[in-house]
């Protein structure tokens, strides 16, 4: 039985191999001995906070829990803006790139636009009318009393549902 050998590159294919290898063998070595185990790792983005038990979650003899309930709707209130303003300025650059307030440019960034209205209705929905530094308690009660008022009237801003006809 004979065993069939793989076939061997050519003298010039292990030429270029050698080349490569002696080329490519220190610098590979001093990447990963060196360079690499002595690497800090930055956060190059944003620090990530823990997320905290929010306000109806807290006692009400509890400061330390409600204070924390506050600065986490203040982070959450500064990431949501700064949401609305990504998609916004993603949505005036599309507009001015297609040509300004032609059919053209509102055809191409209309699905840009209604996704960035619609991040602001819930920006304000969630926040308007609140001030600069809402607290939690009072973000809480908005979202309890918008849920109340759609479950008597339907969903904001679609009018009032008809009152029932008495016979």
């Amino acid at each position: 039985m004979v065993s069939e050998d793989p076939p061997q590159p050519s003298a010039l294919l292990q030429f270029f191999s050698a080349v490569g290898r002696a080329v490519d063998g220190p610098v590979t070595w001093w990447r990963e001995t060196v360079v690499e185990p002595n690497r800090k790792q930055y956060n190059w983005y944003h620090r990530k906070y823990a997320r905290v038990p929010t306000v109806d979650q807290c006692n009400v003899d509890d400061p330390v829990c409600q204070f924390e309930a506050d600065y986490q709707i203040m982070r959450d209130k500064q990431v949501d803006g700064q949401i609305v303003s990504i998609l916004r300025m993603r949505s005036e650059f599309c507009v001015r790139y297609h040509g300004g307030q032609d059919v053209t440019a509102m055809r191409e960034c209309k699905d840009i636009w209604d996704t960035y209205e619609e991040a602001a209705a819930n920006y304000f929905c969630k926040y308007g009318d609140l001030g600069y530094m809402p607290r939690a308690k009072d973000v809480y009660m908005k979202q309890k009393h918008r849920m109340i008022w759609e479950r008597r009237h339907g969903k904001v801003g679609s009018g009032m549902k008809p009152e029932p006809q008495e016979e």
